[in-house]
């Protein structure tokens, strides 16, 4: 039986986790990805037996240990038939006019750069192989502006729009690309944003039940067992309280 192979990014926590978690229940062998290393290897002992986990260490902002790391995996790992991006943050939210630009940076070099140089490394052997999966983790914040929103909000209209050429690109090969939207999602993303101000943080979710993990990674399993024929292209998923990015029915 052929070995099946799942690269994520940002796998060490939140959406990342999730999916590398349901994507080993579903018999793939798992190339995890992300900053901490300890995590990681903690993502090992959580995975069904008979399955493996590849543990790389890399920031995807650099290009050097994207492209060095994954060009460079063991011969039983190089087939990769499944990527998920889903390594990116927001930094801050704060108007355009008082924004700052190593946040600015930031969010453009992680949700932009990464994502382009993970794919970039990966999409050569699903050319050669006709098949293969690219599924890229965008956010509601790509499809609406909302205020302060705006460099995280273009970095995600960006990813919206990558993953639109990539289905046109990748077409002739057979490959499958689907970009999936959520809302509001309870992770450590708010404290990111809020950088490291949890009580703040916390009143983001604070009133209605938010999505959770492991919500987007039970769409990412409905998507890669869908026939070979069919390809759930781009969705948007919201928790039933939110109607847009800015309107949520909070009960407090």
């Amino acid at each position: 039986m052929e070995r099946k192979i799942a690269l994520i990014t940002g796998a060490t926590s939140g959406i990342g986790k999730a999916c590398a978690l349901i994507l080993a229940k579903n018999g793939y062998h798992i190339i995890a990805t992300g900053r901490r290393a300890e995590r990681l290897d903690e993502l090992k002992k959580e995975v069904p037996s008979g399955i493996e986990v590849l543990p790389l260490v890399f920031d995807v902002r650099d290009k050097e240990a994207v492209f060095g790391l994954i060009e460079n995996l063991p011969e039983n790992w190089k087939n990769i038939e499944i990527l998920v991006n889903n390594a990116g943050n927001a930094h801050g939210l704060d108007p355009i006019q008082s924004g700052s630009l190593d946040d600015w940076d930031a969010m453009m070099d992680i949700n932009v750069k990464g994502l382009l140089y993970v794919s970039k490394a990966v999409i050569p052997g699903m050319c050669e192989r006709n098949s293969g999966t690219i599924i890229n983790i965008g956010s509601i914040a790509g499809k609406e502006v909302y205020p302060n929103g705006n460099v995280y909000c273009g970095s995600k209209h960006a990813v919206d729009a990558i993953t639109k050429g990539m289905r046109m690109d990748l077409n002739p090969f057979g490959i499958k690309v689907i970009g999936i939207h959520p809302g509001l999602v309870e992770t450590e993303f708010s404290v990111v944003r809020f950088k490291g101000d949890e009580n703040r943080a916390e009143k983001v979710y604070q009133g209605f039940e938010p999505l959770v993990a492991q919500d987007i990674a039970e769409i990412v399993e409905f998507c890669i067992n869908r026939p070979s024929h069919v390809v759930l292209a781009d969705i948007v998923v919201l928790p039933t309280a939110q109607a847009s990015s800015t309107l949520v029915n909070k009960k407090l």
